[in-house]
């Protein structure tokens, strides 16, 4: 396939971009970094006039593209100031999605977030572990801009049913230098209670990502991906039960299994990570 990613020159967007080409696919970077050369374009995403040139033909790069990845974002809330964050990332997702409508590119995969659950969870989560059959809960204007980006996905597919738009509510990426910290974690159960104690390898990132351009079916769906265990080496019934005491458990899970769940990626795009911190750390 010949695939546009957004956003390829992140720490998530490189790693999927190098899966991609390895298993064959033409991919396109559409950044405003990157090295200059074959499969890079530089492009401002927060302009619709840009976005739509760069989707529809780049010069002896391609002239269309079948399926678009959507990475590019401001990452995380803090970075800049609330209404900048809100003004970058609602337009550069609304000018990718439009775009793609009017050019026809019928199959998306793009970064939502694990903040719409509810993140960082001062407030206690309903349940654990925390899965995608509970309404939003967004928390700051970065999370809120996830949740109007789902909604907004929800309304194109209704306009369009042929298309499919899948939303990879990513939890917080980590690459393997990262690891050699996650040891400390354990000293501090509050530490990392913010999102549950979970993580998600950059390269089972880029995995679901593939998972989702093959598998996923016309309409919208929203799939938590997150790595099979969490950053702890501390059991779960513990640290539940010192930072979310009365919170209920819904279904048994393992003394280090994920609390953020992956059962319904597992079930629908066959997603099965393949990557742990404990295998990076001696």
């Amino acid at each position: 396939m010949r695939i546009a990613v957004t956003g390829g020159s992140g720490k998530l967007g490189r790693v999927v971009v190098e899966h991609l080409r390895a298993r064959g696919d033409e991919v396109v970077n559409l950044d405003r970094t990157g090295e200059r050369g074959p499969g890079f374009v530089n492009v401002d995403l927060r302009d619709y006039g840009q976005v739509v040139d760069a989707l529809t033909a780049v010069n002896d790069q391609h002239d269309g593209v079948d399926a678009l990845v959507h990475l590019a974002a401001i990452p995380a809330p803090g970075i800049l100031s609330d209404v900048a964050t809100f003004h970058s990332n609602i337009a550069t997702t609304f000018n990718v999605f439009w775009a793609a409508r009017r050019l026809g590119i019928r199959r998306i995969v793009y970064a939502s977030s694990e903040t719409v659950l509810g993140l960082p969870f001062d407030a206690p989560p309903p349940y654990i572990p925390v899965d995608e059959e509970y309404e939003p809960r967004p928390e700051s204007v970065y999370s809120l801009v996830k949740v109007l980006e789902e909604r907004m996905a929800r309304e194109l597919v209704r306009w369009e049913p042929d298309t499919s738009i899948t939303a990879l509510r990513f939890s917080n990426v980590m690459a393997p230098e990262d690891y050699a910290e996650f040891p400390d974690f354990d000293a501090d159960a509050r530490r990392r209670k913010w999102n549950l104690w979970g993580y998600i390898d950059a390269r089972d990132g880029a995995q679901a990502v593939e998972r989702a351009v093959d598998a996923a079916a016309p309409g919208f769906d929203c799939f938590i991906i997150a790595a099979a265990d969490t950053v702890m080496t501390r059991p779960n019934a513990e640290l539940v039960a010192e930072v979310y005491p009365g919170v209920p458990f819904r279904e048994d899970v393992g003394p280090n299994e994920t609390l953020l769940s992956i059962d319904k990626a597992r079930r629908v795009l066959g997603y099965a990570p393949r990557h742990s911190w404990r295998d990076e750390v001696g």
